[in-house]
C-alpha cells in the first residue's frame, strides 16, 4: 500500500501528496488565493525534489478558489516534474479554472541545466580574440580622435554652433566643485615640500633656497602634473559614467535617431571645458603651494619678501608657459579618455564602474607617458 506524506493543513487550503506506482498525486483543496498558496507552497512543491517522479497528477477536484498565486503553484509543480524528465496531468478543473489554466499553460516554461557548460578555447582563438579587441579598440580611438578633431575645428570657426550653456555647467563641475581639492592639495603639497627641503639643506645652511626649488618644481612640474591627475580621477571618471550611463539607457541611440551627434551634442562640451578650466586649476594649485611653502618659511624666520623676491627672482615666462602647455595636453587627455570609455561602455551591470575606473587608470597613464615626452623635449630645447 503506497505511503501516503504529510498533510499541509491551512485555515483556506490544503494540499495532500500520495506516491502512486507512476509517480505523484498531488491533491489540492480550499481557498489558493496569495496566503493560502503561501501556506501549502513548500509541501506541494519539496516532494518533486526528492526523486525523479516519472509523472505527477494534481487532483483540483476540492478546490474552492484559484487566483494568481494558485496558478503560479501549479506553472512551479510543472517546471519542477518537466525539468526531471516527468509530465504533469491536471484533473477535476472546473471550467472557470481551466481557462484561468489556459491563459499560461501554452507556453513553454524554461528550463536551466544546473551544469554549465564550460568555454574551451584554443591558443590560437584566444590571441586572435586578444588581437581583434586591441585593434578595435585601436580603432575606436583613432575614430574619436579624428571626429573630436574636425568637431573642434568647426567649432572654432563657427562658435554659435557650440552649446554655450552646456559648456558653463561643464566648466562649473570641473572647475568650481574641485576648486577646494586641488588648493587643499596645492598647499599641503607646498608646506610639505618647504619643509622636508628645509631640513635638509639646514645642515648646509642653505634654507634660504627652499622658495627657489618650490617655485620652479611647482610652476614647471608638479602644478600641472598633480593637477591633471586630480581632475582625472574626479572629473574624467565623471564624464565616463554620465556618457556611459546615458549609453546604456540608449540615450545616445536617441539622439542619433534624431540626427543630433553625440560628439558634437556631448564630447565637445566637455573638452571645451577641460581646456578652460584645467590650466586654471593649475594656476590655484601653484598660487596655493607657494602660500604653504611661505608659511614654512615664516615659521623658519624668513620674512615673507623675502620668500616671494625669491620665488619669482628665479621664475621666467619659459617656466610658466611651460607648465601651461602641459596643462592644455592634459586637459585634453583628460576629457578625452574620460568621455571615449564612456562612448565605450558594453552593456551590463558593472559596465559604467569599469568605464570609470578605465577612464582613471588610462587617463593617469596617458599624463605620465605624455610628461615624460614633456620632459625629453624640454631638456632638448633648452628650456
Amino acid at each position: 500500500m503506497p505511503q501516503q506524506r504529510p498533510t499541509a493543513m491551512h485555515p483556506e487550503a490544503r494540499v495532500t501528496v500520495q506516491p502512486d506506482v507512476n509517480g505523484l498525486r498531488i491533491t489540492l483543496a480550499g481557498r489558493l488565493d496569495a496566503p493560502g498558496t503561501a501556506a501549502v507552497w513548500d509541501d506541494a512543491v519539496a516532494p518533486l525534489a526528492d526523486g525523479m517522479p516519472r509523472s505527477v497528477l494534481v487532483d483540483c477536484g476540492e478546490v474552492d478558489y484559484l487566483d494568481g498565486a494558485g496558478l503560479a503553484l501549479l506553472l512551479k509543480i510543472r517546471e519542477k516534474a518537466v525539468c526531471s524528465g516527468g509530465s504533469l496531468e491536471l484533473t477535476n478543473l472546473t471550467d472557470d479554472q481551466q481557462r484561468l489554466v489556459e491563459l499560461v499553460w501554452r507556453y513553454e516554461l524554461p528550463c536551466w541545466s544546473p551544469k554549465k557548460s564550460k568555454e574551451r578555447r584554443g591558443i590560437f582563438v584566444a590571441v586572435a580574440m586578444a588581437t581583434e579587441e586591441v585593434f578595435r579598440a585601436l580603432y575606436e580611438m583613432i575614430a574619436f580622435v579624428g571626429e573630436a578633431t574636425v568637431i573642434l575645428f568647426q567649432s572654432v570657426m563657427h562658435p554659435t554652433r557650440v552649446r554655450w550653456k552646456d559648456v558653463l555647467l561643464s566648466c562649473l563641475n570641473v572647475g568650481v566643485d574641485s576648486l577646494f581639492i586641488i588648493t587643499l592639495i596645492g598647499f599641503l603639497m607646498g608646506l610639505i615640500m618647504s619643509f622636508q627641503s628645509a631640513v635638509s639643506l639646514e645642515r648646509f645652511g642653505g634654507e634660504i633656497f627652499v622658495p627657489n626649488m618650490l617655485g620652479l618644481v611647482m610652476f614647471r612640474e608638479m602644478g600641472p602634473l598633480v593637477t591633471s591627475i586630480l581632475l582625472a580621477a574626479r572629473s574624467g571618471s565623471a564624464f565616463a559614467a554620465e556618457i556611459g550611463t546615458m549609453k546604456i539607457n540608449e540615450e545616445l541611440d536617441a539622439l542619433t535617431t534624431m540626427g543630433l551627434s553625440p560628439m558634437r551634442f556631448m564630447v565637445v562640451p566637455k573638452l571645451l571645458s577641460a581646456l578652460f578650466m584645467i590650466p586654471l586649476m593649475t594656476i590655484f594649485f601653484n598660487m596655493a603651494s607657494l602660500v604653504g611653502g611661505a608659511v614654512v618659511m615664516l615659521s623658519l624666520g624668513f620674512p615673507l619678501v623675502t620668500f616671494t623676491s625669491r620665488v619669482f627672482a628665479y621664475l621666467d615666462f619659459l617656466d610658466f608657459w611651460g607648465g601651461m602647455i602641459k596643462a592644455f595636453v592634459f586637459a585634453v587627455l583628460v576629457a578625452g579618455v574620460g568621455c571615449l570609455r564612456g562612448l565605450q561602455t558594453r552593456s551590463g551591470a558593472s559596465a559604467v564602474g569599469l568605464s570609470t575606473t578605465s577612464a582613471v587608470v588610462s587617463g593617469i597613464i596617458l599624463i605620465a607617458f605624455a610628461d615624460g615626452i614633456f620632459a625629453m623635449a624640454f631638456y632638448y630645447m633648452g628650456w
